[in-house]
């Protein structure tokens, strides 16, 4: 590889370094508006032009970049682009990623393969205990090897199994990257951005599943990304509009944030990404992490030995933009001790400027080398200098076959929290076909290509012998008498006024018994009247609706635990089931 790199011109050299968007389903023939759209923003028309130009070491998919369309359209894209690489004058393969952390992140939908995110896998882990992290300290990635420690929980070699399957249909599109697992400890109820997407707040067991993962999604050929370090799990403030600040001290830090980031690089994993939030306690001076020497550099190598890739988190988010020009935050994450570049929001003025502080001196030869060398070394430990393109017919043979469906719904089986259950109307008698009215609130599709959630709960519950029907909030009270119970699906729950409450409120008022089901945060319970009953599945795709709908009726007996508090009404490991 150094000799590879040597041969590489300075642009080429810098151009390894950038991870960008590029809008349009094809590499070479996108729709109008998005060749448009690469114009203003590139100055070019296509995707494969914009790897051209810029030498690019990478390209991230996004939904909303109208990259995702399927996954032999996702498969296709990567081969195009692959060979647009090949055509450079390098020739270096390019390292294609995603954000595909399953639950309330994912930007490949159905017929792919949706999977528990992570808080119901860390509800399964309560069942099974903490197991362990894990693991060899390789430094610089994993060898391919899933295999777990003895110490594996049923719950952790879930969590592993997940991310195997999720990494093999990943795989089989062309995608050798993937920006998970969150290992972020969620213990603040108010963070705005994390909640569901962390484990949980017990450092040790979300060590124990960060780990689990990094060796699922390595062992099928894909980068994991272990994120947002040092720590994202005790904020108030999401760091894509705005810049936290965390306010843990060096001994928290060391206790409740650090655990989850040791097990990953103990683990092999192969890169890490950073966060844009300031962490005094770490370093003082009110740069952002992704832009600090004494967290890249001083915590994450030297004191956690990771020697693999550091990623930024996306350079279009507010976090890392406050402080810094767009032209100085791609120089200064370098000077951190970052390595990938991530969606700069303009990349010709990062590439420019990563080339002027090469030539001025700010940065030398030496220090961009190390970064490439890094990158390339991952890339060969993915197998892209000896294929990068996959074969023809993976996406039929891996992606969303009938084997990783099943895989997923027993999964999801054991993620259902009951959580109060006070006059036993839960499990509902499918025998006796008990009439059941579904409502609530309905969020958009985390793929665009699930829901909606009270639709599904509703066809699920009839699938299994109730005859549900669904109805909006507006006519949930009017239609609730009559029906032996009520469920209603609650997201996030302000403090205050809110009209989910109010919703609960008027159903209660019927006298009909009402089932909680809270499809995101698990906190909503507190911010609610008691109820009846009360569920939480803190996702609300398909997976996790068919899984509530078998606790619901019996189908299956509830064994989740709360992978978190809930203050003021359960502690961390409540969970209920069926005598």
């Amino acid at each position: 590889m150094r000799r590879l790199v040597a041969g590489m011109s300075l642009a080429e050299k810098v151009g390894q370094l950038f991870v960008s968007r590029a809008y349009g389903h094809s590499a070479t023939d996108p729709d109008p508006a998005d060749a448009e759209q690469n114009l203003k923003l590139f100055g070019v028309r296509t995707a494969a032009e914009l790897v051209s130009r810029y030498h690019l070491g990478g390209i991230i998919y996004f939904s909303w970049a109208h990259n995702t369309r399927g996954p032999q359209q996702i498969a296709e894209l990567s081969a195009a682009l692959q060979r647009a690489a090949a055509g450079t004058g390098s020739g270096v393969p390019l390292l294609l990623s995603t954000d595909q952390e399953h639950g309330a992140v994912a930007r490949i939908g159905k017929p792919a393969t949706l999977l528990p995110g992570a808080m119901a896998l860390g509800a399964r882990h309560g069942e099974g205990g903490t197991g362990g992290a894990g693991g060899t300290n390789t430094g610089t990635g994993g060898t391919g090897s899933d295999s777990g420690s003895d110490s594996d929980s049923t719950a952790t070699a879930e969590a592993r199994r997940a991310a195997r399957i999720a990494g093999a249909e990943l795989a089989a599109m062309g995608i050798r990257q993937d920006y998970a697992p969150v290992a972020d400890v969620n213990v603040n109820p108010a963070n705005p951005v994390i909640g569901v997407r962390s484990f949980g707040s017990d450092p040790q067991a979300v060590a124990a599943l960060v780990a689990a993962q990094v060796r699922g999604y390595q062992g099928a050929g894909v980068a994991a990304t272990a994120k947002h370090f040092p720590g994202h799990g005790d904020t108030e403030t999401d760091s894509h509009v705005g810049l936290p600040v965390m306010r843990h001290s060096r001994a928290q830090w060391e206790e409740l944030d650090e655990p989850p980031f040791r097990a990953a690089v103990e683990a092999g994993v192969d890169a890490v990404m950073t966060a844009h939030i300031v962490f005094p306690a770490l370093d003082p001076s009110g740069d952002p992490a992704t832009l600090s020497r004494p967290i890249v550099t001083g915590i994450l190598r030297e004191r956690l030995g990771f020697r693999g890739v550091v990623v930024t988190d996306a350079l279009d988010m507010a976090g890392v933009r406050q402080k810094y020009g767009d032209d100085r935050v791609p120089v200064l994450a370098l000077k951190a001790g970052c390595d990938q570049l991530l969606n700069p929001p303009d990349l010709g003025l990062a590439h420019r400027s990563v080339l002027a502080a090469v030539e001025a001196g700010e940065l030398t030869q030496a220090r961009i080398e190390e970064s490439v060398l890094r990158i390339l070394e991952l890339k060969a430990r993915r197998g892209l200098f000896d294929a990068a393109h996959t074969a023809a017919g993976q996406t039929d043979t891996l992606v969303g076959i009938p084997a990783h469906l099943t895989a997923a719904d027993e999964i999801a089986a054991g993620t259902t929290t009951l959580l109060a259950n006070p006059v036993k109307l839960l499990p509902l008698d499918p025998a006796a076909a008990p009439r059941v009215l579904v409502t609530g609130t309905d969020p958009a599709s985390p793929s665009g290509t699930t829901g909606p959630p009270t639709t599904v709960l509703a066809r699920e519950l009839t699938a299994l012998g109730c005859r549900a029907t669904a109805a909006p909030p507006a006519r949930a009270v009017a239609a609730a008498p009559g029906n032996a119970a009520v469920l209603v699906c609650t997201y996030n729950v302000p403090e205050g006024d809110d009209p989910q409450r109010t919703l609960v409120k008027e159903l209660l008022a019927t006298g009909v018994p009402v089932v909680l089901v809270a499809i995101r945060n698990p906190y909503d319970p507190a911010r609610l009247p008691a109820c009846a009953a009360e569920l939480a599945t803190y996702t609300w795709t398909d997976v996790e609706m068919r899984a509530a709908a078998r606790v619901v009726t019996g189908a299956v007996r509830p064994t989740g635990r709360l992978p978190v508090p809930v203050p003021g009404r359960y502690p961390l490991g409540h969970g209920l089931s069926y005598d």
